[in-house]
């Protein structure tokens, strides 16, 4: 919020509490010419309904005093003027709060130190904690199951964009991952992108037409730089296998024509701030996924 809008808040909200308590205070004041206190005035309404000068009860009176009286000392001790007396900040309360989580949980967490991800992926409490680790920090791109979306890969399976051994889990979830497909359909031109899809498509299995596979064949020389001459991907950029008939954006003639037209854009965002225990947990769960045995 800037400085400006900040101001026109607290000016506001003040006015408003001051107005409150200058209404309650003339509203309680008896005025010379009113009735007598339980006496009718002279409004009548339908005929027998007479308005009586009822005050409000002191009681009341005094919780509404107490509440402004409160407002004005919570403006002084918390940051609705300046930083307030106390010093208070979201900032401060968010740090103490995770310093408090990380001495209640590092134990917990540093007691799998030092065993490697293939014996943590056997190890029920390990794999419990892990998979809470995963329930907060991943199902929004994975999804609960694992098994991802378009664009979020399925990590149930043994498909790695980016290899699928522990130390590439680790290095993934740690530092994360950045990759791009670019568009190439300029360069292939319509009939190009029809017979490379029509080729692709035969890689894993699709029946397409053989001089169309033959053609794109020839034209996937212009993919073959990332994704390799026998098409099997490339770990080291994140190049997908297109032999394996799994699909990051789909399968379809109409998805594998977009991708080729308008190139993919994909990224994993670092988890460092874990830290190294919780990762190794975290990563030993991810690798149970697709090791079932």
């Amino acid at each position: 919020m800037s400085t400006l809008m900040r101001t026109i808040v607290l000016v506001f909200t003040c006015l408003n509490v001051l107005g409150c308590a200058w209404l309650i205070w003339w509203t309680a004041l008896k005025q010379p010419d009113e009735v007598a206190e339980g006496a009718v005035k002279e409004h009548v309404w339908d005929g027998d309904l007479r308005e009586r000068n009822n005050p409000m009860p002191r009681w009341w009176l005094i919780l509404f005093y107490i509440t402004i009286v409160f407002a004005l000392v919570y403006f002084l001790l918390y940051p609705a003027v300046g930083s307030g007396v106390l010093g208070w900040s979201e900032t401060r309360e968010y740090n103490e709060e995770m310093q408090s989580a990380q001495r209640h949980y590092a134990p917990v967490y540093a007691a799998f130190a030092g065993r490697s991800i293939e014996d943590l992926a056997h190890d029920s409490r390990a794999l419990a904690l892990g998979h809470s680790l995963f329930a907060t920090n991943c199902i929004n791109c994975h999804g609960s199951d694992a098994r991802g979306a378009p664009g979020f890969p399925d990590l149930t399976d043994n498909d790695w964009l980016y290899g699928g051994t522990p130390a590439d889990i680790i290095q993934s979830i740690g530092h994360g991952r950045e990759g791009t497909m670019p568009p190439i359909g300029a360069a292939l031109g319509a009939q190009g992108v029809d017979e490379v899809i029509d080729y692709v498509l035969s890689l894993s299995g699709h029946a397409e037409p053989a001089d169309k596979v033959a053609a794109g064949k020839a034209r996937f020389v212009v993919c073959a730089g990332c994704h390799g001459a026998d098409a099997k991907g490339n770990h080291a950029i994140g190049a997908p296998d297109l032999t394996a008939d799994i699909w990051l954006y789909g399968g379809s003639p109409a998805t594998l024509r977009k991708t080729l037209m308008e190139g993919r854009h994909g990224k994993m965002p670092a988890h460092q701030w874990l830290g190294d225990d919780r990762i190794r947990l975290l990563a030993a769960y991810v690798y149970s996924l697709s090791h079932p045995q």
